[in-house]
């Protein structure tokens, strides 16, 4: 029997619940779905299109450092980040930059996938990965390369 799976969220735990669910909503615009309580945590689903993340939070937590430069994100076996694609990377990073949204270096592009890619933080250290492909809108009026192949410490 062969398995046959479809992607339904990811969970992020946090420990400003509120902050949380206004950062998804106001940085990537996210809505909020659904809340409920769940023993002394509050959890809800937010999504954009067809990304669903559900926050866990209102208990307490430790907070987690957030990273300085992608390079240092590889040191520990965890789950690593989350992607969303995006039809056009150039304007998303632009509209993120105006929304006070940090990224690492600038977006990059990786040849073996044909993608290029863009690394940010939400406002609790997780880290996001926005993805489109070499020919995207963005990229045609630069002959596919991208914006800049630099990756690197957070802008």
């Amino acid at each position: 029997m062969t398995l046959r799976l479809s992607h339904d969220h990811v969970a992020l735990r946090v420990v400003d619940y509120d902050a949380a669910i206004d950062w998804y909503t106001t940085k990537l615009d996210f809505t909020v779905d659904q809340q409920w309580p769940y023993g002394d945590m509050k959890l809800a689903y937010l999504s954009n299109g067809t990304v669903k993340v559900e926050i866990l939070g209102a208990s307490e937590a430790e907070p987690q450092e957030p990273p300085a430069d992608l390079a240092e994100t590889f040191g520990s076996e965890r789950i690593h980040h989350f992607c969303i694609a995006v039809d056009d990377l150039d304007a998303t990073v632009e509209e993120l930059h105006r929304r006070d949204v940090s990224f690492f270096g600038e977006p990059f592009v990786v040849e073996e996938i044909s993608r290029r890619l863009a690394f940010l933080t939400d406002n609790n250290g997780n880290l996001i990965e926005l993805s489109a492909p070499m020919g995207d809108a963005s990229s045609m009026s630069n002959g596919g390369r991208g914006a800049n192949i630099e990756r690197g410490e957070r802008k």
